[in-house]
């Protein structure tokens, strides 16, 4: 157990036709109760950064955090870098123990994000770490990157084609998904995951996470998406949980910081086992 590869992760989950939570933390107190959440759970886990919060905490300060927290872990887990188009981020994040990366280029003509991604691709192997690619930008803004714009598809034949040259390890389509909360219930293009992993055997990464109902959840993973990307939930669940234990304080009169801090611990470590139970990697480690 511990810190494995992705692959090593989304291998099963794929074949098994499970999905595994990837989750973006942003400080030291989620990072550790994701990780504990998962241990209780019994289930891997994909914890990710965003490049917003790699700047803002420090590359080294991260990868120490990492390390400390997962030494002696009982579950499999991997550290995944979100949505990059910064090349020397990505090469900062390799060098310091992140074992997979999304280089994100989907703002640039299919021709030159394959070009670069290749070239990402053999970097990360150098590492051994693994790659998720895209060519469609996720509807949405999340954590500083992205764009409200309706993402424009490319066809399924320029999709396998980027598959298949660039050697990435997992992919993430358009599908009607988007970053950040949903104003209503989103139309999910099903089909189009099952025409990928029909003609390529992938792992499908599911973006814009938070908001979706169990039953497109287990629909998406039947068809093969074995990575189910979280930020959103976090963050909300995060804030309101402190506020609302802030307003107990207040009432009270009684302040105190590490009650706080256990208070929504255990409120995240109860997202993540909720999480595992919908997507079924839940009891998966022996």
């Amino acid at each position: 157990m511990g810190v494995v590869s992705l692959n090593d992760i989304l291998k099963p989950a794929f074949e098994e036709r499970y999905g595994v939570p990837a989750i973006n933390i942003f400080n030291d107190l989620t990072l550790e109760a994701v990780l504990a959440g998962a241990v209780k759970a019994k289930s891997p886990l994909i914890v990710q950064t965003s490049v917003k919060t790699v700047k803002s905490i420090g590359v080294e300060v991260l990868a120490n955090m990492w390390q400390a927290m997962t030494k002696g872990i009982e579950v499999p887990v991997a550290l995944h870098l979100d949505h990059c188009p910064n090349r020397d981020v990505i090469t900062a994040c390799l060098e310091h123990g992140w074992n997979s990366v999304l280089f994100d280029a989907s703002e640039l003509p299919v021709e030159e994000n394959q070009r670069q991604t290749i070239e990402v691709v053999k970097q990360a192997r150098a590492f051994g770490a693994s790659v998720e690619g895209e060519i469609e930008a996720i509807t949405g803004v999340e954590d500083g990157h992205g764009s409200d714009s309706i993402a424009k598809r490319e066809s399924l034949e320029t999709s396998l084609t980027f598959i298949e040259e660039t050697g990435i390890d997992v992919f993430a389509p358009s599908i009607g998904n988007a970053h950040g909360s949903y104003k209503s219930t989103p139309v999910i293009d099903f089909d189009r995951v099952s025409d990928i992993v029909s003609k390529k055997s992938i792992p499908i990464a599911l973006h814009g996470g938070s908001g979706l109902t169990l039953e497109q959840f287990q629909e998406l993973i039947s068809r093969g998406c074995a990575k189910i990307n979280i930020s959103t939930a976090l963050k909300e669940l995060y804030m309101k949980s402190t506020l609302s234990f802030l307003v107990e304080t207040e009432k009270k009169n009684k302040w105190d910081p590490p009650s706080l801090f256990a208070a929504t611990r255990e409120d995240i470590i109860e997202l993540v086992v909720d999480l595992t139970e919908q997507f079924g990697s839940k009891d998966k480690v022996g």
